[in-house]
């Protein structure tokens, strides 16, 4: 199936560090996780765009606090995970289900991604190879464990971590600096992430964003992508962070990393 390059994502930024997502063309949008409804009316006024559905990855409220505003205004259907409650969510969607929106010419394919909460869900858009992670995934980094567990994690990952390469990372937050500073703590003789931290200090000294990432530069940059390589179990073990009776590939190593990244400064 052809890419329909009429298609394009916006990025609006909301609160501190939030990436609220537009996907539109010239006449018609979705929008992924609105936190805040105030950032998404003035984009689609500015762009003279009408709004046909709202999509969310999971339920906090950075990420559908909006929903209640918007659709007041604009009347429209909500998507969001099957397996938690969100206000105003008129179709919930588990894996397998697809979402189509013929004004756009958009379809999305929906993955079950628990761990940063019990329900979180992703959404793929498999001919322009876009994925819209909530805070499953970061671009250096995963989301905290609030309510799932390191296997459920593991597992969310590697669905993505299937995927090709050229898949852009649409994640939710502008933590990528902070990621990177961790990751090479944790994976110091990586030299394709030393030059990535280097590029993304840059970026932000200019004040652009970071993201979307690439899901091959995770692959090869991303700790939480790489917890079963041994270069990083070696530094979780010199740390004392990981027991040396542990097997290399064990989730105990992801959960190492995660924990060592909740306190890391």
């Amino acid at each position: 199936m052809s890419v329909n390059r009429s298609l394009q994502v916006t990025a609006v930024p909301a609160f501190a560090d939030n990436y609220l997502w537009l996907i539109h063309n010239e006449q018609h949008a979705v929008v992924v996780d609105p936190g805040d409804a105030g950032p998404i009316n003035e984009a689609l006024d500015s762009r003279q765009l009408s709004l046909v559905a709202i999509l969310l990855t999971h339920h906090h409220a950075d990420h559908a606090g909006g929903v209640s505003e918007l659709i007041n205004r604009w009347n429209i259907p909500v998507y969001g995970p099957a397996k938690e409650k969100i206000a105003g969510v008129t179709h919930p969607l588990s894996e397998n289900d697809s979402v189509n929106f013929a004004q756009l010419g958009l379809t999305l394919h929906v993955l079950d991604v628990p761990g940063h909460t019990a329900g979180h869900i992703a959404y793929v858009e498999q001919n322009q190879h876009w994925l819209f992670c909530g805070d499953t995934l970061f671009a250096g980094g995963c989301g905290r464990l609030f309510e799932g567990t390191a296997e459920q994690m593991t597992q969310s990952l590697a669905k993505f971590s299937a995927l090709a390469d050229d898949y852009k990372v649409y994640c939710a937050h502008e933590y990528t600096a902070s990621n990177l500073r961790f990751a090479v703590a944790v994976d110091p003789n990586n030299t394709a992430l030393s030059t990535r931290f280097k590029q993304v200090l840059a970026a932000r000294e200019r004040g652009e964003s970071t993201v979307p990432s690439t899901l091959g530069e995770e692959k090869h940059t991303n700790p939480f992508l790489r917890y079963d390589q041994p270069a990083i179990i070696q530094t979780l073990r010199d740390t004392g962070k990981l027991s040396h009776a542990e097997p290399v590939a064990s989730v105990a190593a992801f959960a190492a990393l995660r924990e060592w990244k909740n306190s890391f400064r």
